[in-house]
C-alpha cells in the first residue's frame, strides 16, 4: 500500500495539494471559483458536509453567507463576542426583545448584555427555528442508533462541543442555538409544527457587528419526522464589508432595535472600536 510507509504517506499527501477537501475551508478563500456578484474580499469559503460542522472568528463588518445547495442542510448556529465568550447569542432574549420568534431581515441576534452580534440582513428561505435548538445525544441515539460526534448520525450538540473546544470554550459554554433552513410554526395551542426547507438554493446573509467566534453545525433539525438521518452539504462564504451605522435604517427601524445599537456602540467606543 502507497501508504504504509511514513515516506509512501508523505508521497500520497504531497500528492494531494492544490486538491479541495471534502468539508474543509478553502484557502486562500479568494480562490473560491464562484464567488458572489456582491462580495467583496473573501475571507472564508467552504462546504459543510451534512452531519459535520465548522467554526471561525470573524472580523466586525464581515458578511457571512449561508446557502442551503440541496434543499436538507439546517445550519445550527451559536455566536460569541471575540475574547469575552461569556457574551454570547442569547436566542431567548432575541425573540423577547424584538416580539417576534420568527427570523426575518432585519432581525438582530443579540447577546444576553443587550447588544447586538449580528444582523440578518437577506433570507430568501424563511425556514428558521429559535424554539428548538439542536439535537442531543440521547435524542439521536434514540432515534438513529447513535448520536456520536464520529458517528454516521451525529448530535448537533455534540458536534458544537467540538467545535467549542477548538475555541476554548467548554460544553457548558454552549447556549440554545438558532437554526437556518429549517423551520418550525407554533400553533395556536402551542404545538410545535415542522415546515422542513424552503429547497435547494435558499441563503441567508449575516453582518456581524462586532468580532465574533460562530459555531455551526450541520445536522437534521430535531423535529424532523422523517426516520432517516437526511442532512446534504451548506455552504459557506464570507467576504469583508462594514458595519452597521447610524444611517442605516435599521438602526431606528424599532424602539428596540436603536437602544441595542446604542449599547453595542457606547461598548465599542469605550474599547476603541468607534
Amino acid at each position: 500500500m502507497p501508504t504504509a510507509t511514513p515516506h509512501g504517506a508523505r508521497a500520497h499527501a504531497r500528492a494531494q495539494e492544490g486538491t479541495p477537501a471534502e468539508n474543509m475551508p478553502i484557502v486562500p478563500a479568494t480562490t473560491w471559483p464562484n464567488p458572489p456578484r456582491e462580495a467583496g474580499h473573501l475571507v472564508w469559503a467552504e462546504t459543510v458536509a451534512g452531519g459535520n460542522y465548522t467554526h471561525r472568528t470573524l472580523a466586525r463588518g464581515t458578511e457571512l453567507r449561508l446557502t442551503d445547495l440541496q434543499g436538507d442542510a439546517c445550519a445550527h448556529v451559536l455566536l460569541y463576542a471575540d475574547t469575552r465568550p461569556w457574551e454570547r447569542l442569547n436566542v431567548a432574549d432575541t425573540v423577547k426583545v424584538q416580539w417576534n420568534a420568527y427570523l426575518t431581515p432585519g432581525t438582530l441576534l443579540l447577546s444576553d448584555q443587550g447588544r447586538v452580534l449580528a444582523t440578518l440582513t437577506d433570507d430568501t428561505s424563511a425556514h428558521h427555528d429559535t424554539l428548538c435548538g439542536t439535537s442531543t445525544l440521547v435524542r439521536n441515539t434514540a432515534r438513529y442508533g447513535d448520536g456520536t460526534p464520529h458517528s454516521p448520525t451525529p448530535a448537533g450538540r455534540e458536534l458544537l462541543k467540538l467545535a467549542a473546544a477548538k475555541n476554548g470554550l467548554d460544553p457548558r459554554d454552549l447556549p440554545p442555538s438558532l437554526s437556518f433552513f429549517q423551520g418550525v410554526r407554533a400553533d395556536e395551542d402551542g404545538t410545535l409544527r415542522f415546515t422542513g426547507s424552503a429547497g435547494p438554493g435558499a441563503r441567508v446573509t449575516l453582518r456581524t457587528e462586532q468580532d465574533v467566534t460562530i459555531l455551526i453545525a450541520n445536522v437534521p433539525h430535531p423535529t424532523d419526522p422523517r426516520p432517516d438521518y437526511i442532512s446534504t452539504p451548506l455552504e459557506v462564504l464570507a467576504w469583508r464589508s462594514a458595519p452597521t451605522t447610524d444611517t442605516d435604517p435599521l438602526w431606528t427601524s424599532t424602539p428596540e432595535a436603536r437602544r441595542a445599537f446604542l449599547n453595542t456602540t457606547e461598548f465599542l467606543t469605550a474599547r476603541g472600536r468607534s
